[in-house]
């Protein structure tokens, strides 16, 4: 008896995706010293310990010589789901492979190809994606920038990987904004907006009125529950201070 593969048509498809990723940068391998470090961050946001993948990223160490296995380990307890490593030699990127783990060479540093341009010019489109009432500021894109001209809906992502990005509109509730380096919002922020996806502690986020889902720079986040209700509707500027997701009005 013959079996017919066609029939059931194709299992599977490879496509290329970009999906933002928190990096969990080590300056230490002492698994207990990071036991004691993820305890105090879980009473800080217990929410963001929901089973976050996390990159492990060793290029701080000068001998990334790791207890590989023990460091899951303690990621796992504290509800953090490490899916890959970055940096190191050989020795951890056999370690990684054979824990199930993915690799990753160390990150390359990408130059800035956009000048940052604080929002202040012209009226936001509205929620339904109306033209404003000033004419948006001209920005001069560099390679790797992009300019998204009108509302992104919810459900929709736009993204500039190598470059900032520029929404002359509104972001809905639903939407992703993602950029390597800044992300400028002409309107309404009120989806997720992430800046510095690759790493880039310098990007920023700029908006005319925010009402984000989400905040990330860097793989820092903030969710709508964790910023000032004073900053909610107003012009802010989304900056890392210490390390720290810091936002302030702009007005």
């Amino acid at each position: 008896m013959s079996l017919n593969m066609d029939r059931a048509g194709s299992a599977f498809a490879f496509k290329g995706g970009m999906l933002p990723m928190t990096v969990m940068e080590l300056t230490s391998a002492d698994p207990e010293q990071i036991r004691e470090q993820l305890v105090g961050k879980l009473n800080q946001a217990p929410a963001f310990f929901q089973h976050t993948p996390v990159m492990l990223s060793v290029e701080k160490l000068e001998e990334p010589h790791l207890a590989l296995e023990r460091i899951c380990a303690v990621c796992r307890a504290h509800k953090l789901l490490p899916v890959a490593v970055r940096g190191g030699g050989d020795p951890v990127k056999q370690s990684a492979w054979a824990l199930g783990l993915g690799w990753f060479p160390p990150q390359e540093v990408r130059p800035r190809t956009l000048e940052s341009v604080l929002p202040g010019a012209g009226e936001p489109p509205a929620e339904d994606g109306a033209a404003p009432e000033a004419e948006a500021p001209i920005v001069q894109g560099g390679v790797g920038s992009r300019i998204h001209r009108g509302t992104v809906r919810s459900g929709q992502q736009v993204s500039a990987p190598e470059g900032d990005l520029v929404v002359v509109g509104a972001v809905n509730a639903g939407a992703e904004v993602l950029a390597g380096g800044n992300v400028h919002v002409y309107g309404a922020l009120r989806g997720r907006a992430l800046a510095g996806i690759h790493g880039d502690r310098d990007a920023g986020i700029f908006c005319r009125e925010l009402r984000a889902e989400l905040l990330s720079l860097a793989g820092n986040y903030k969710r709508l529950e964790d910023i000032d209700p004073r900053l909610l509707g107003r012009a802010v500027q989304a900056t890392l201070d210490n390390d720290q997701l810091s936002i302030t009005p702009l007005d």
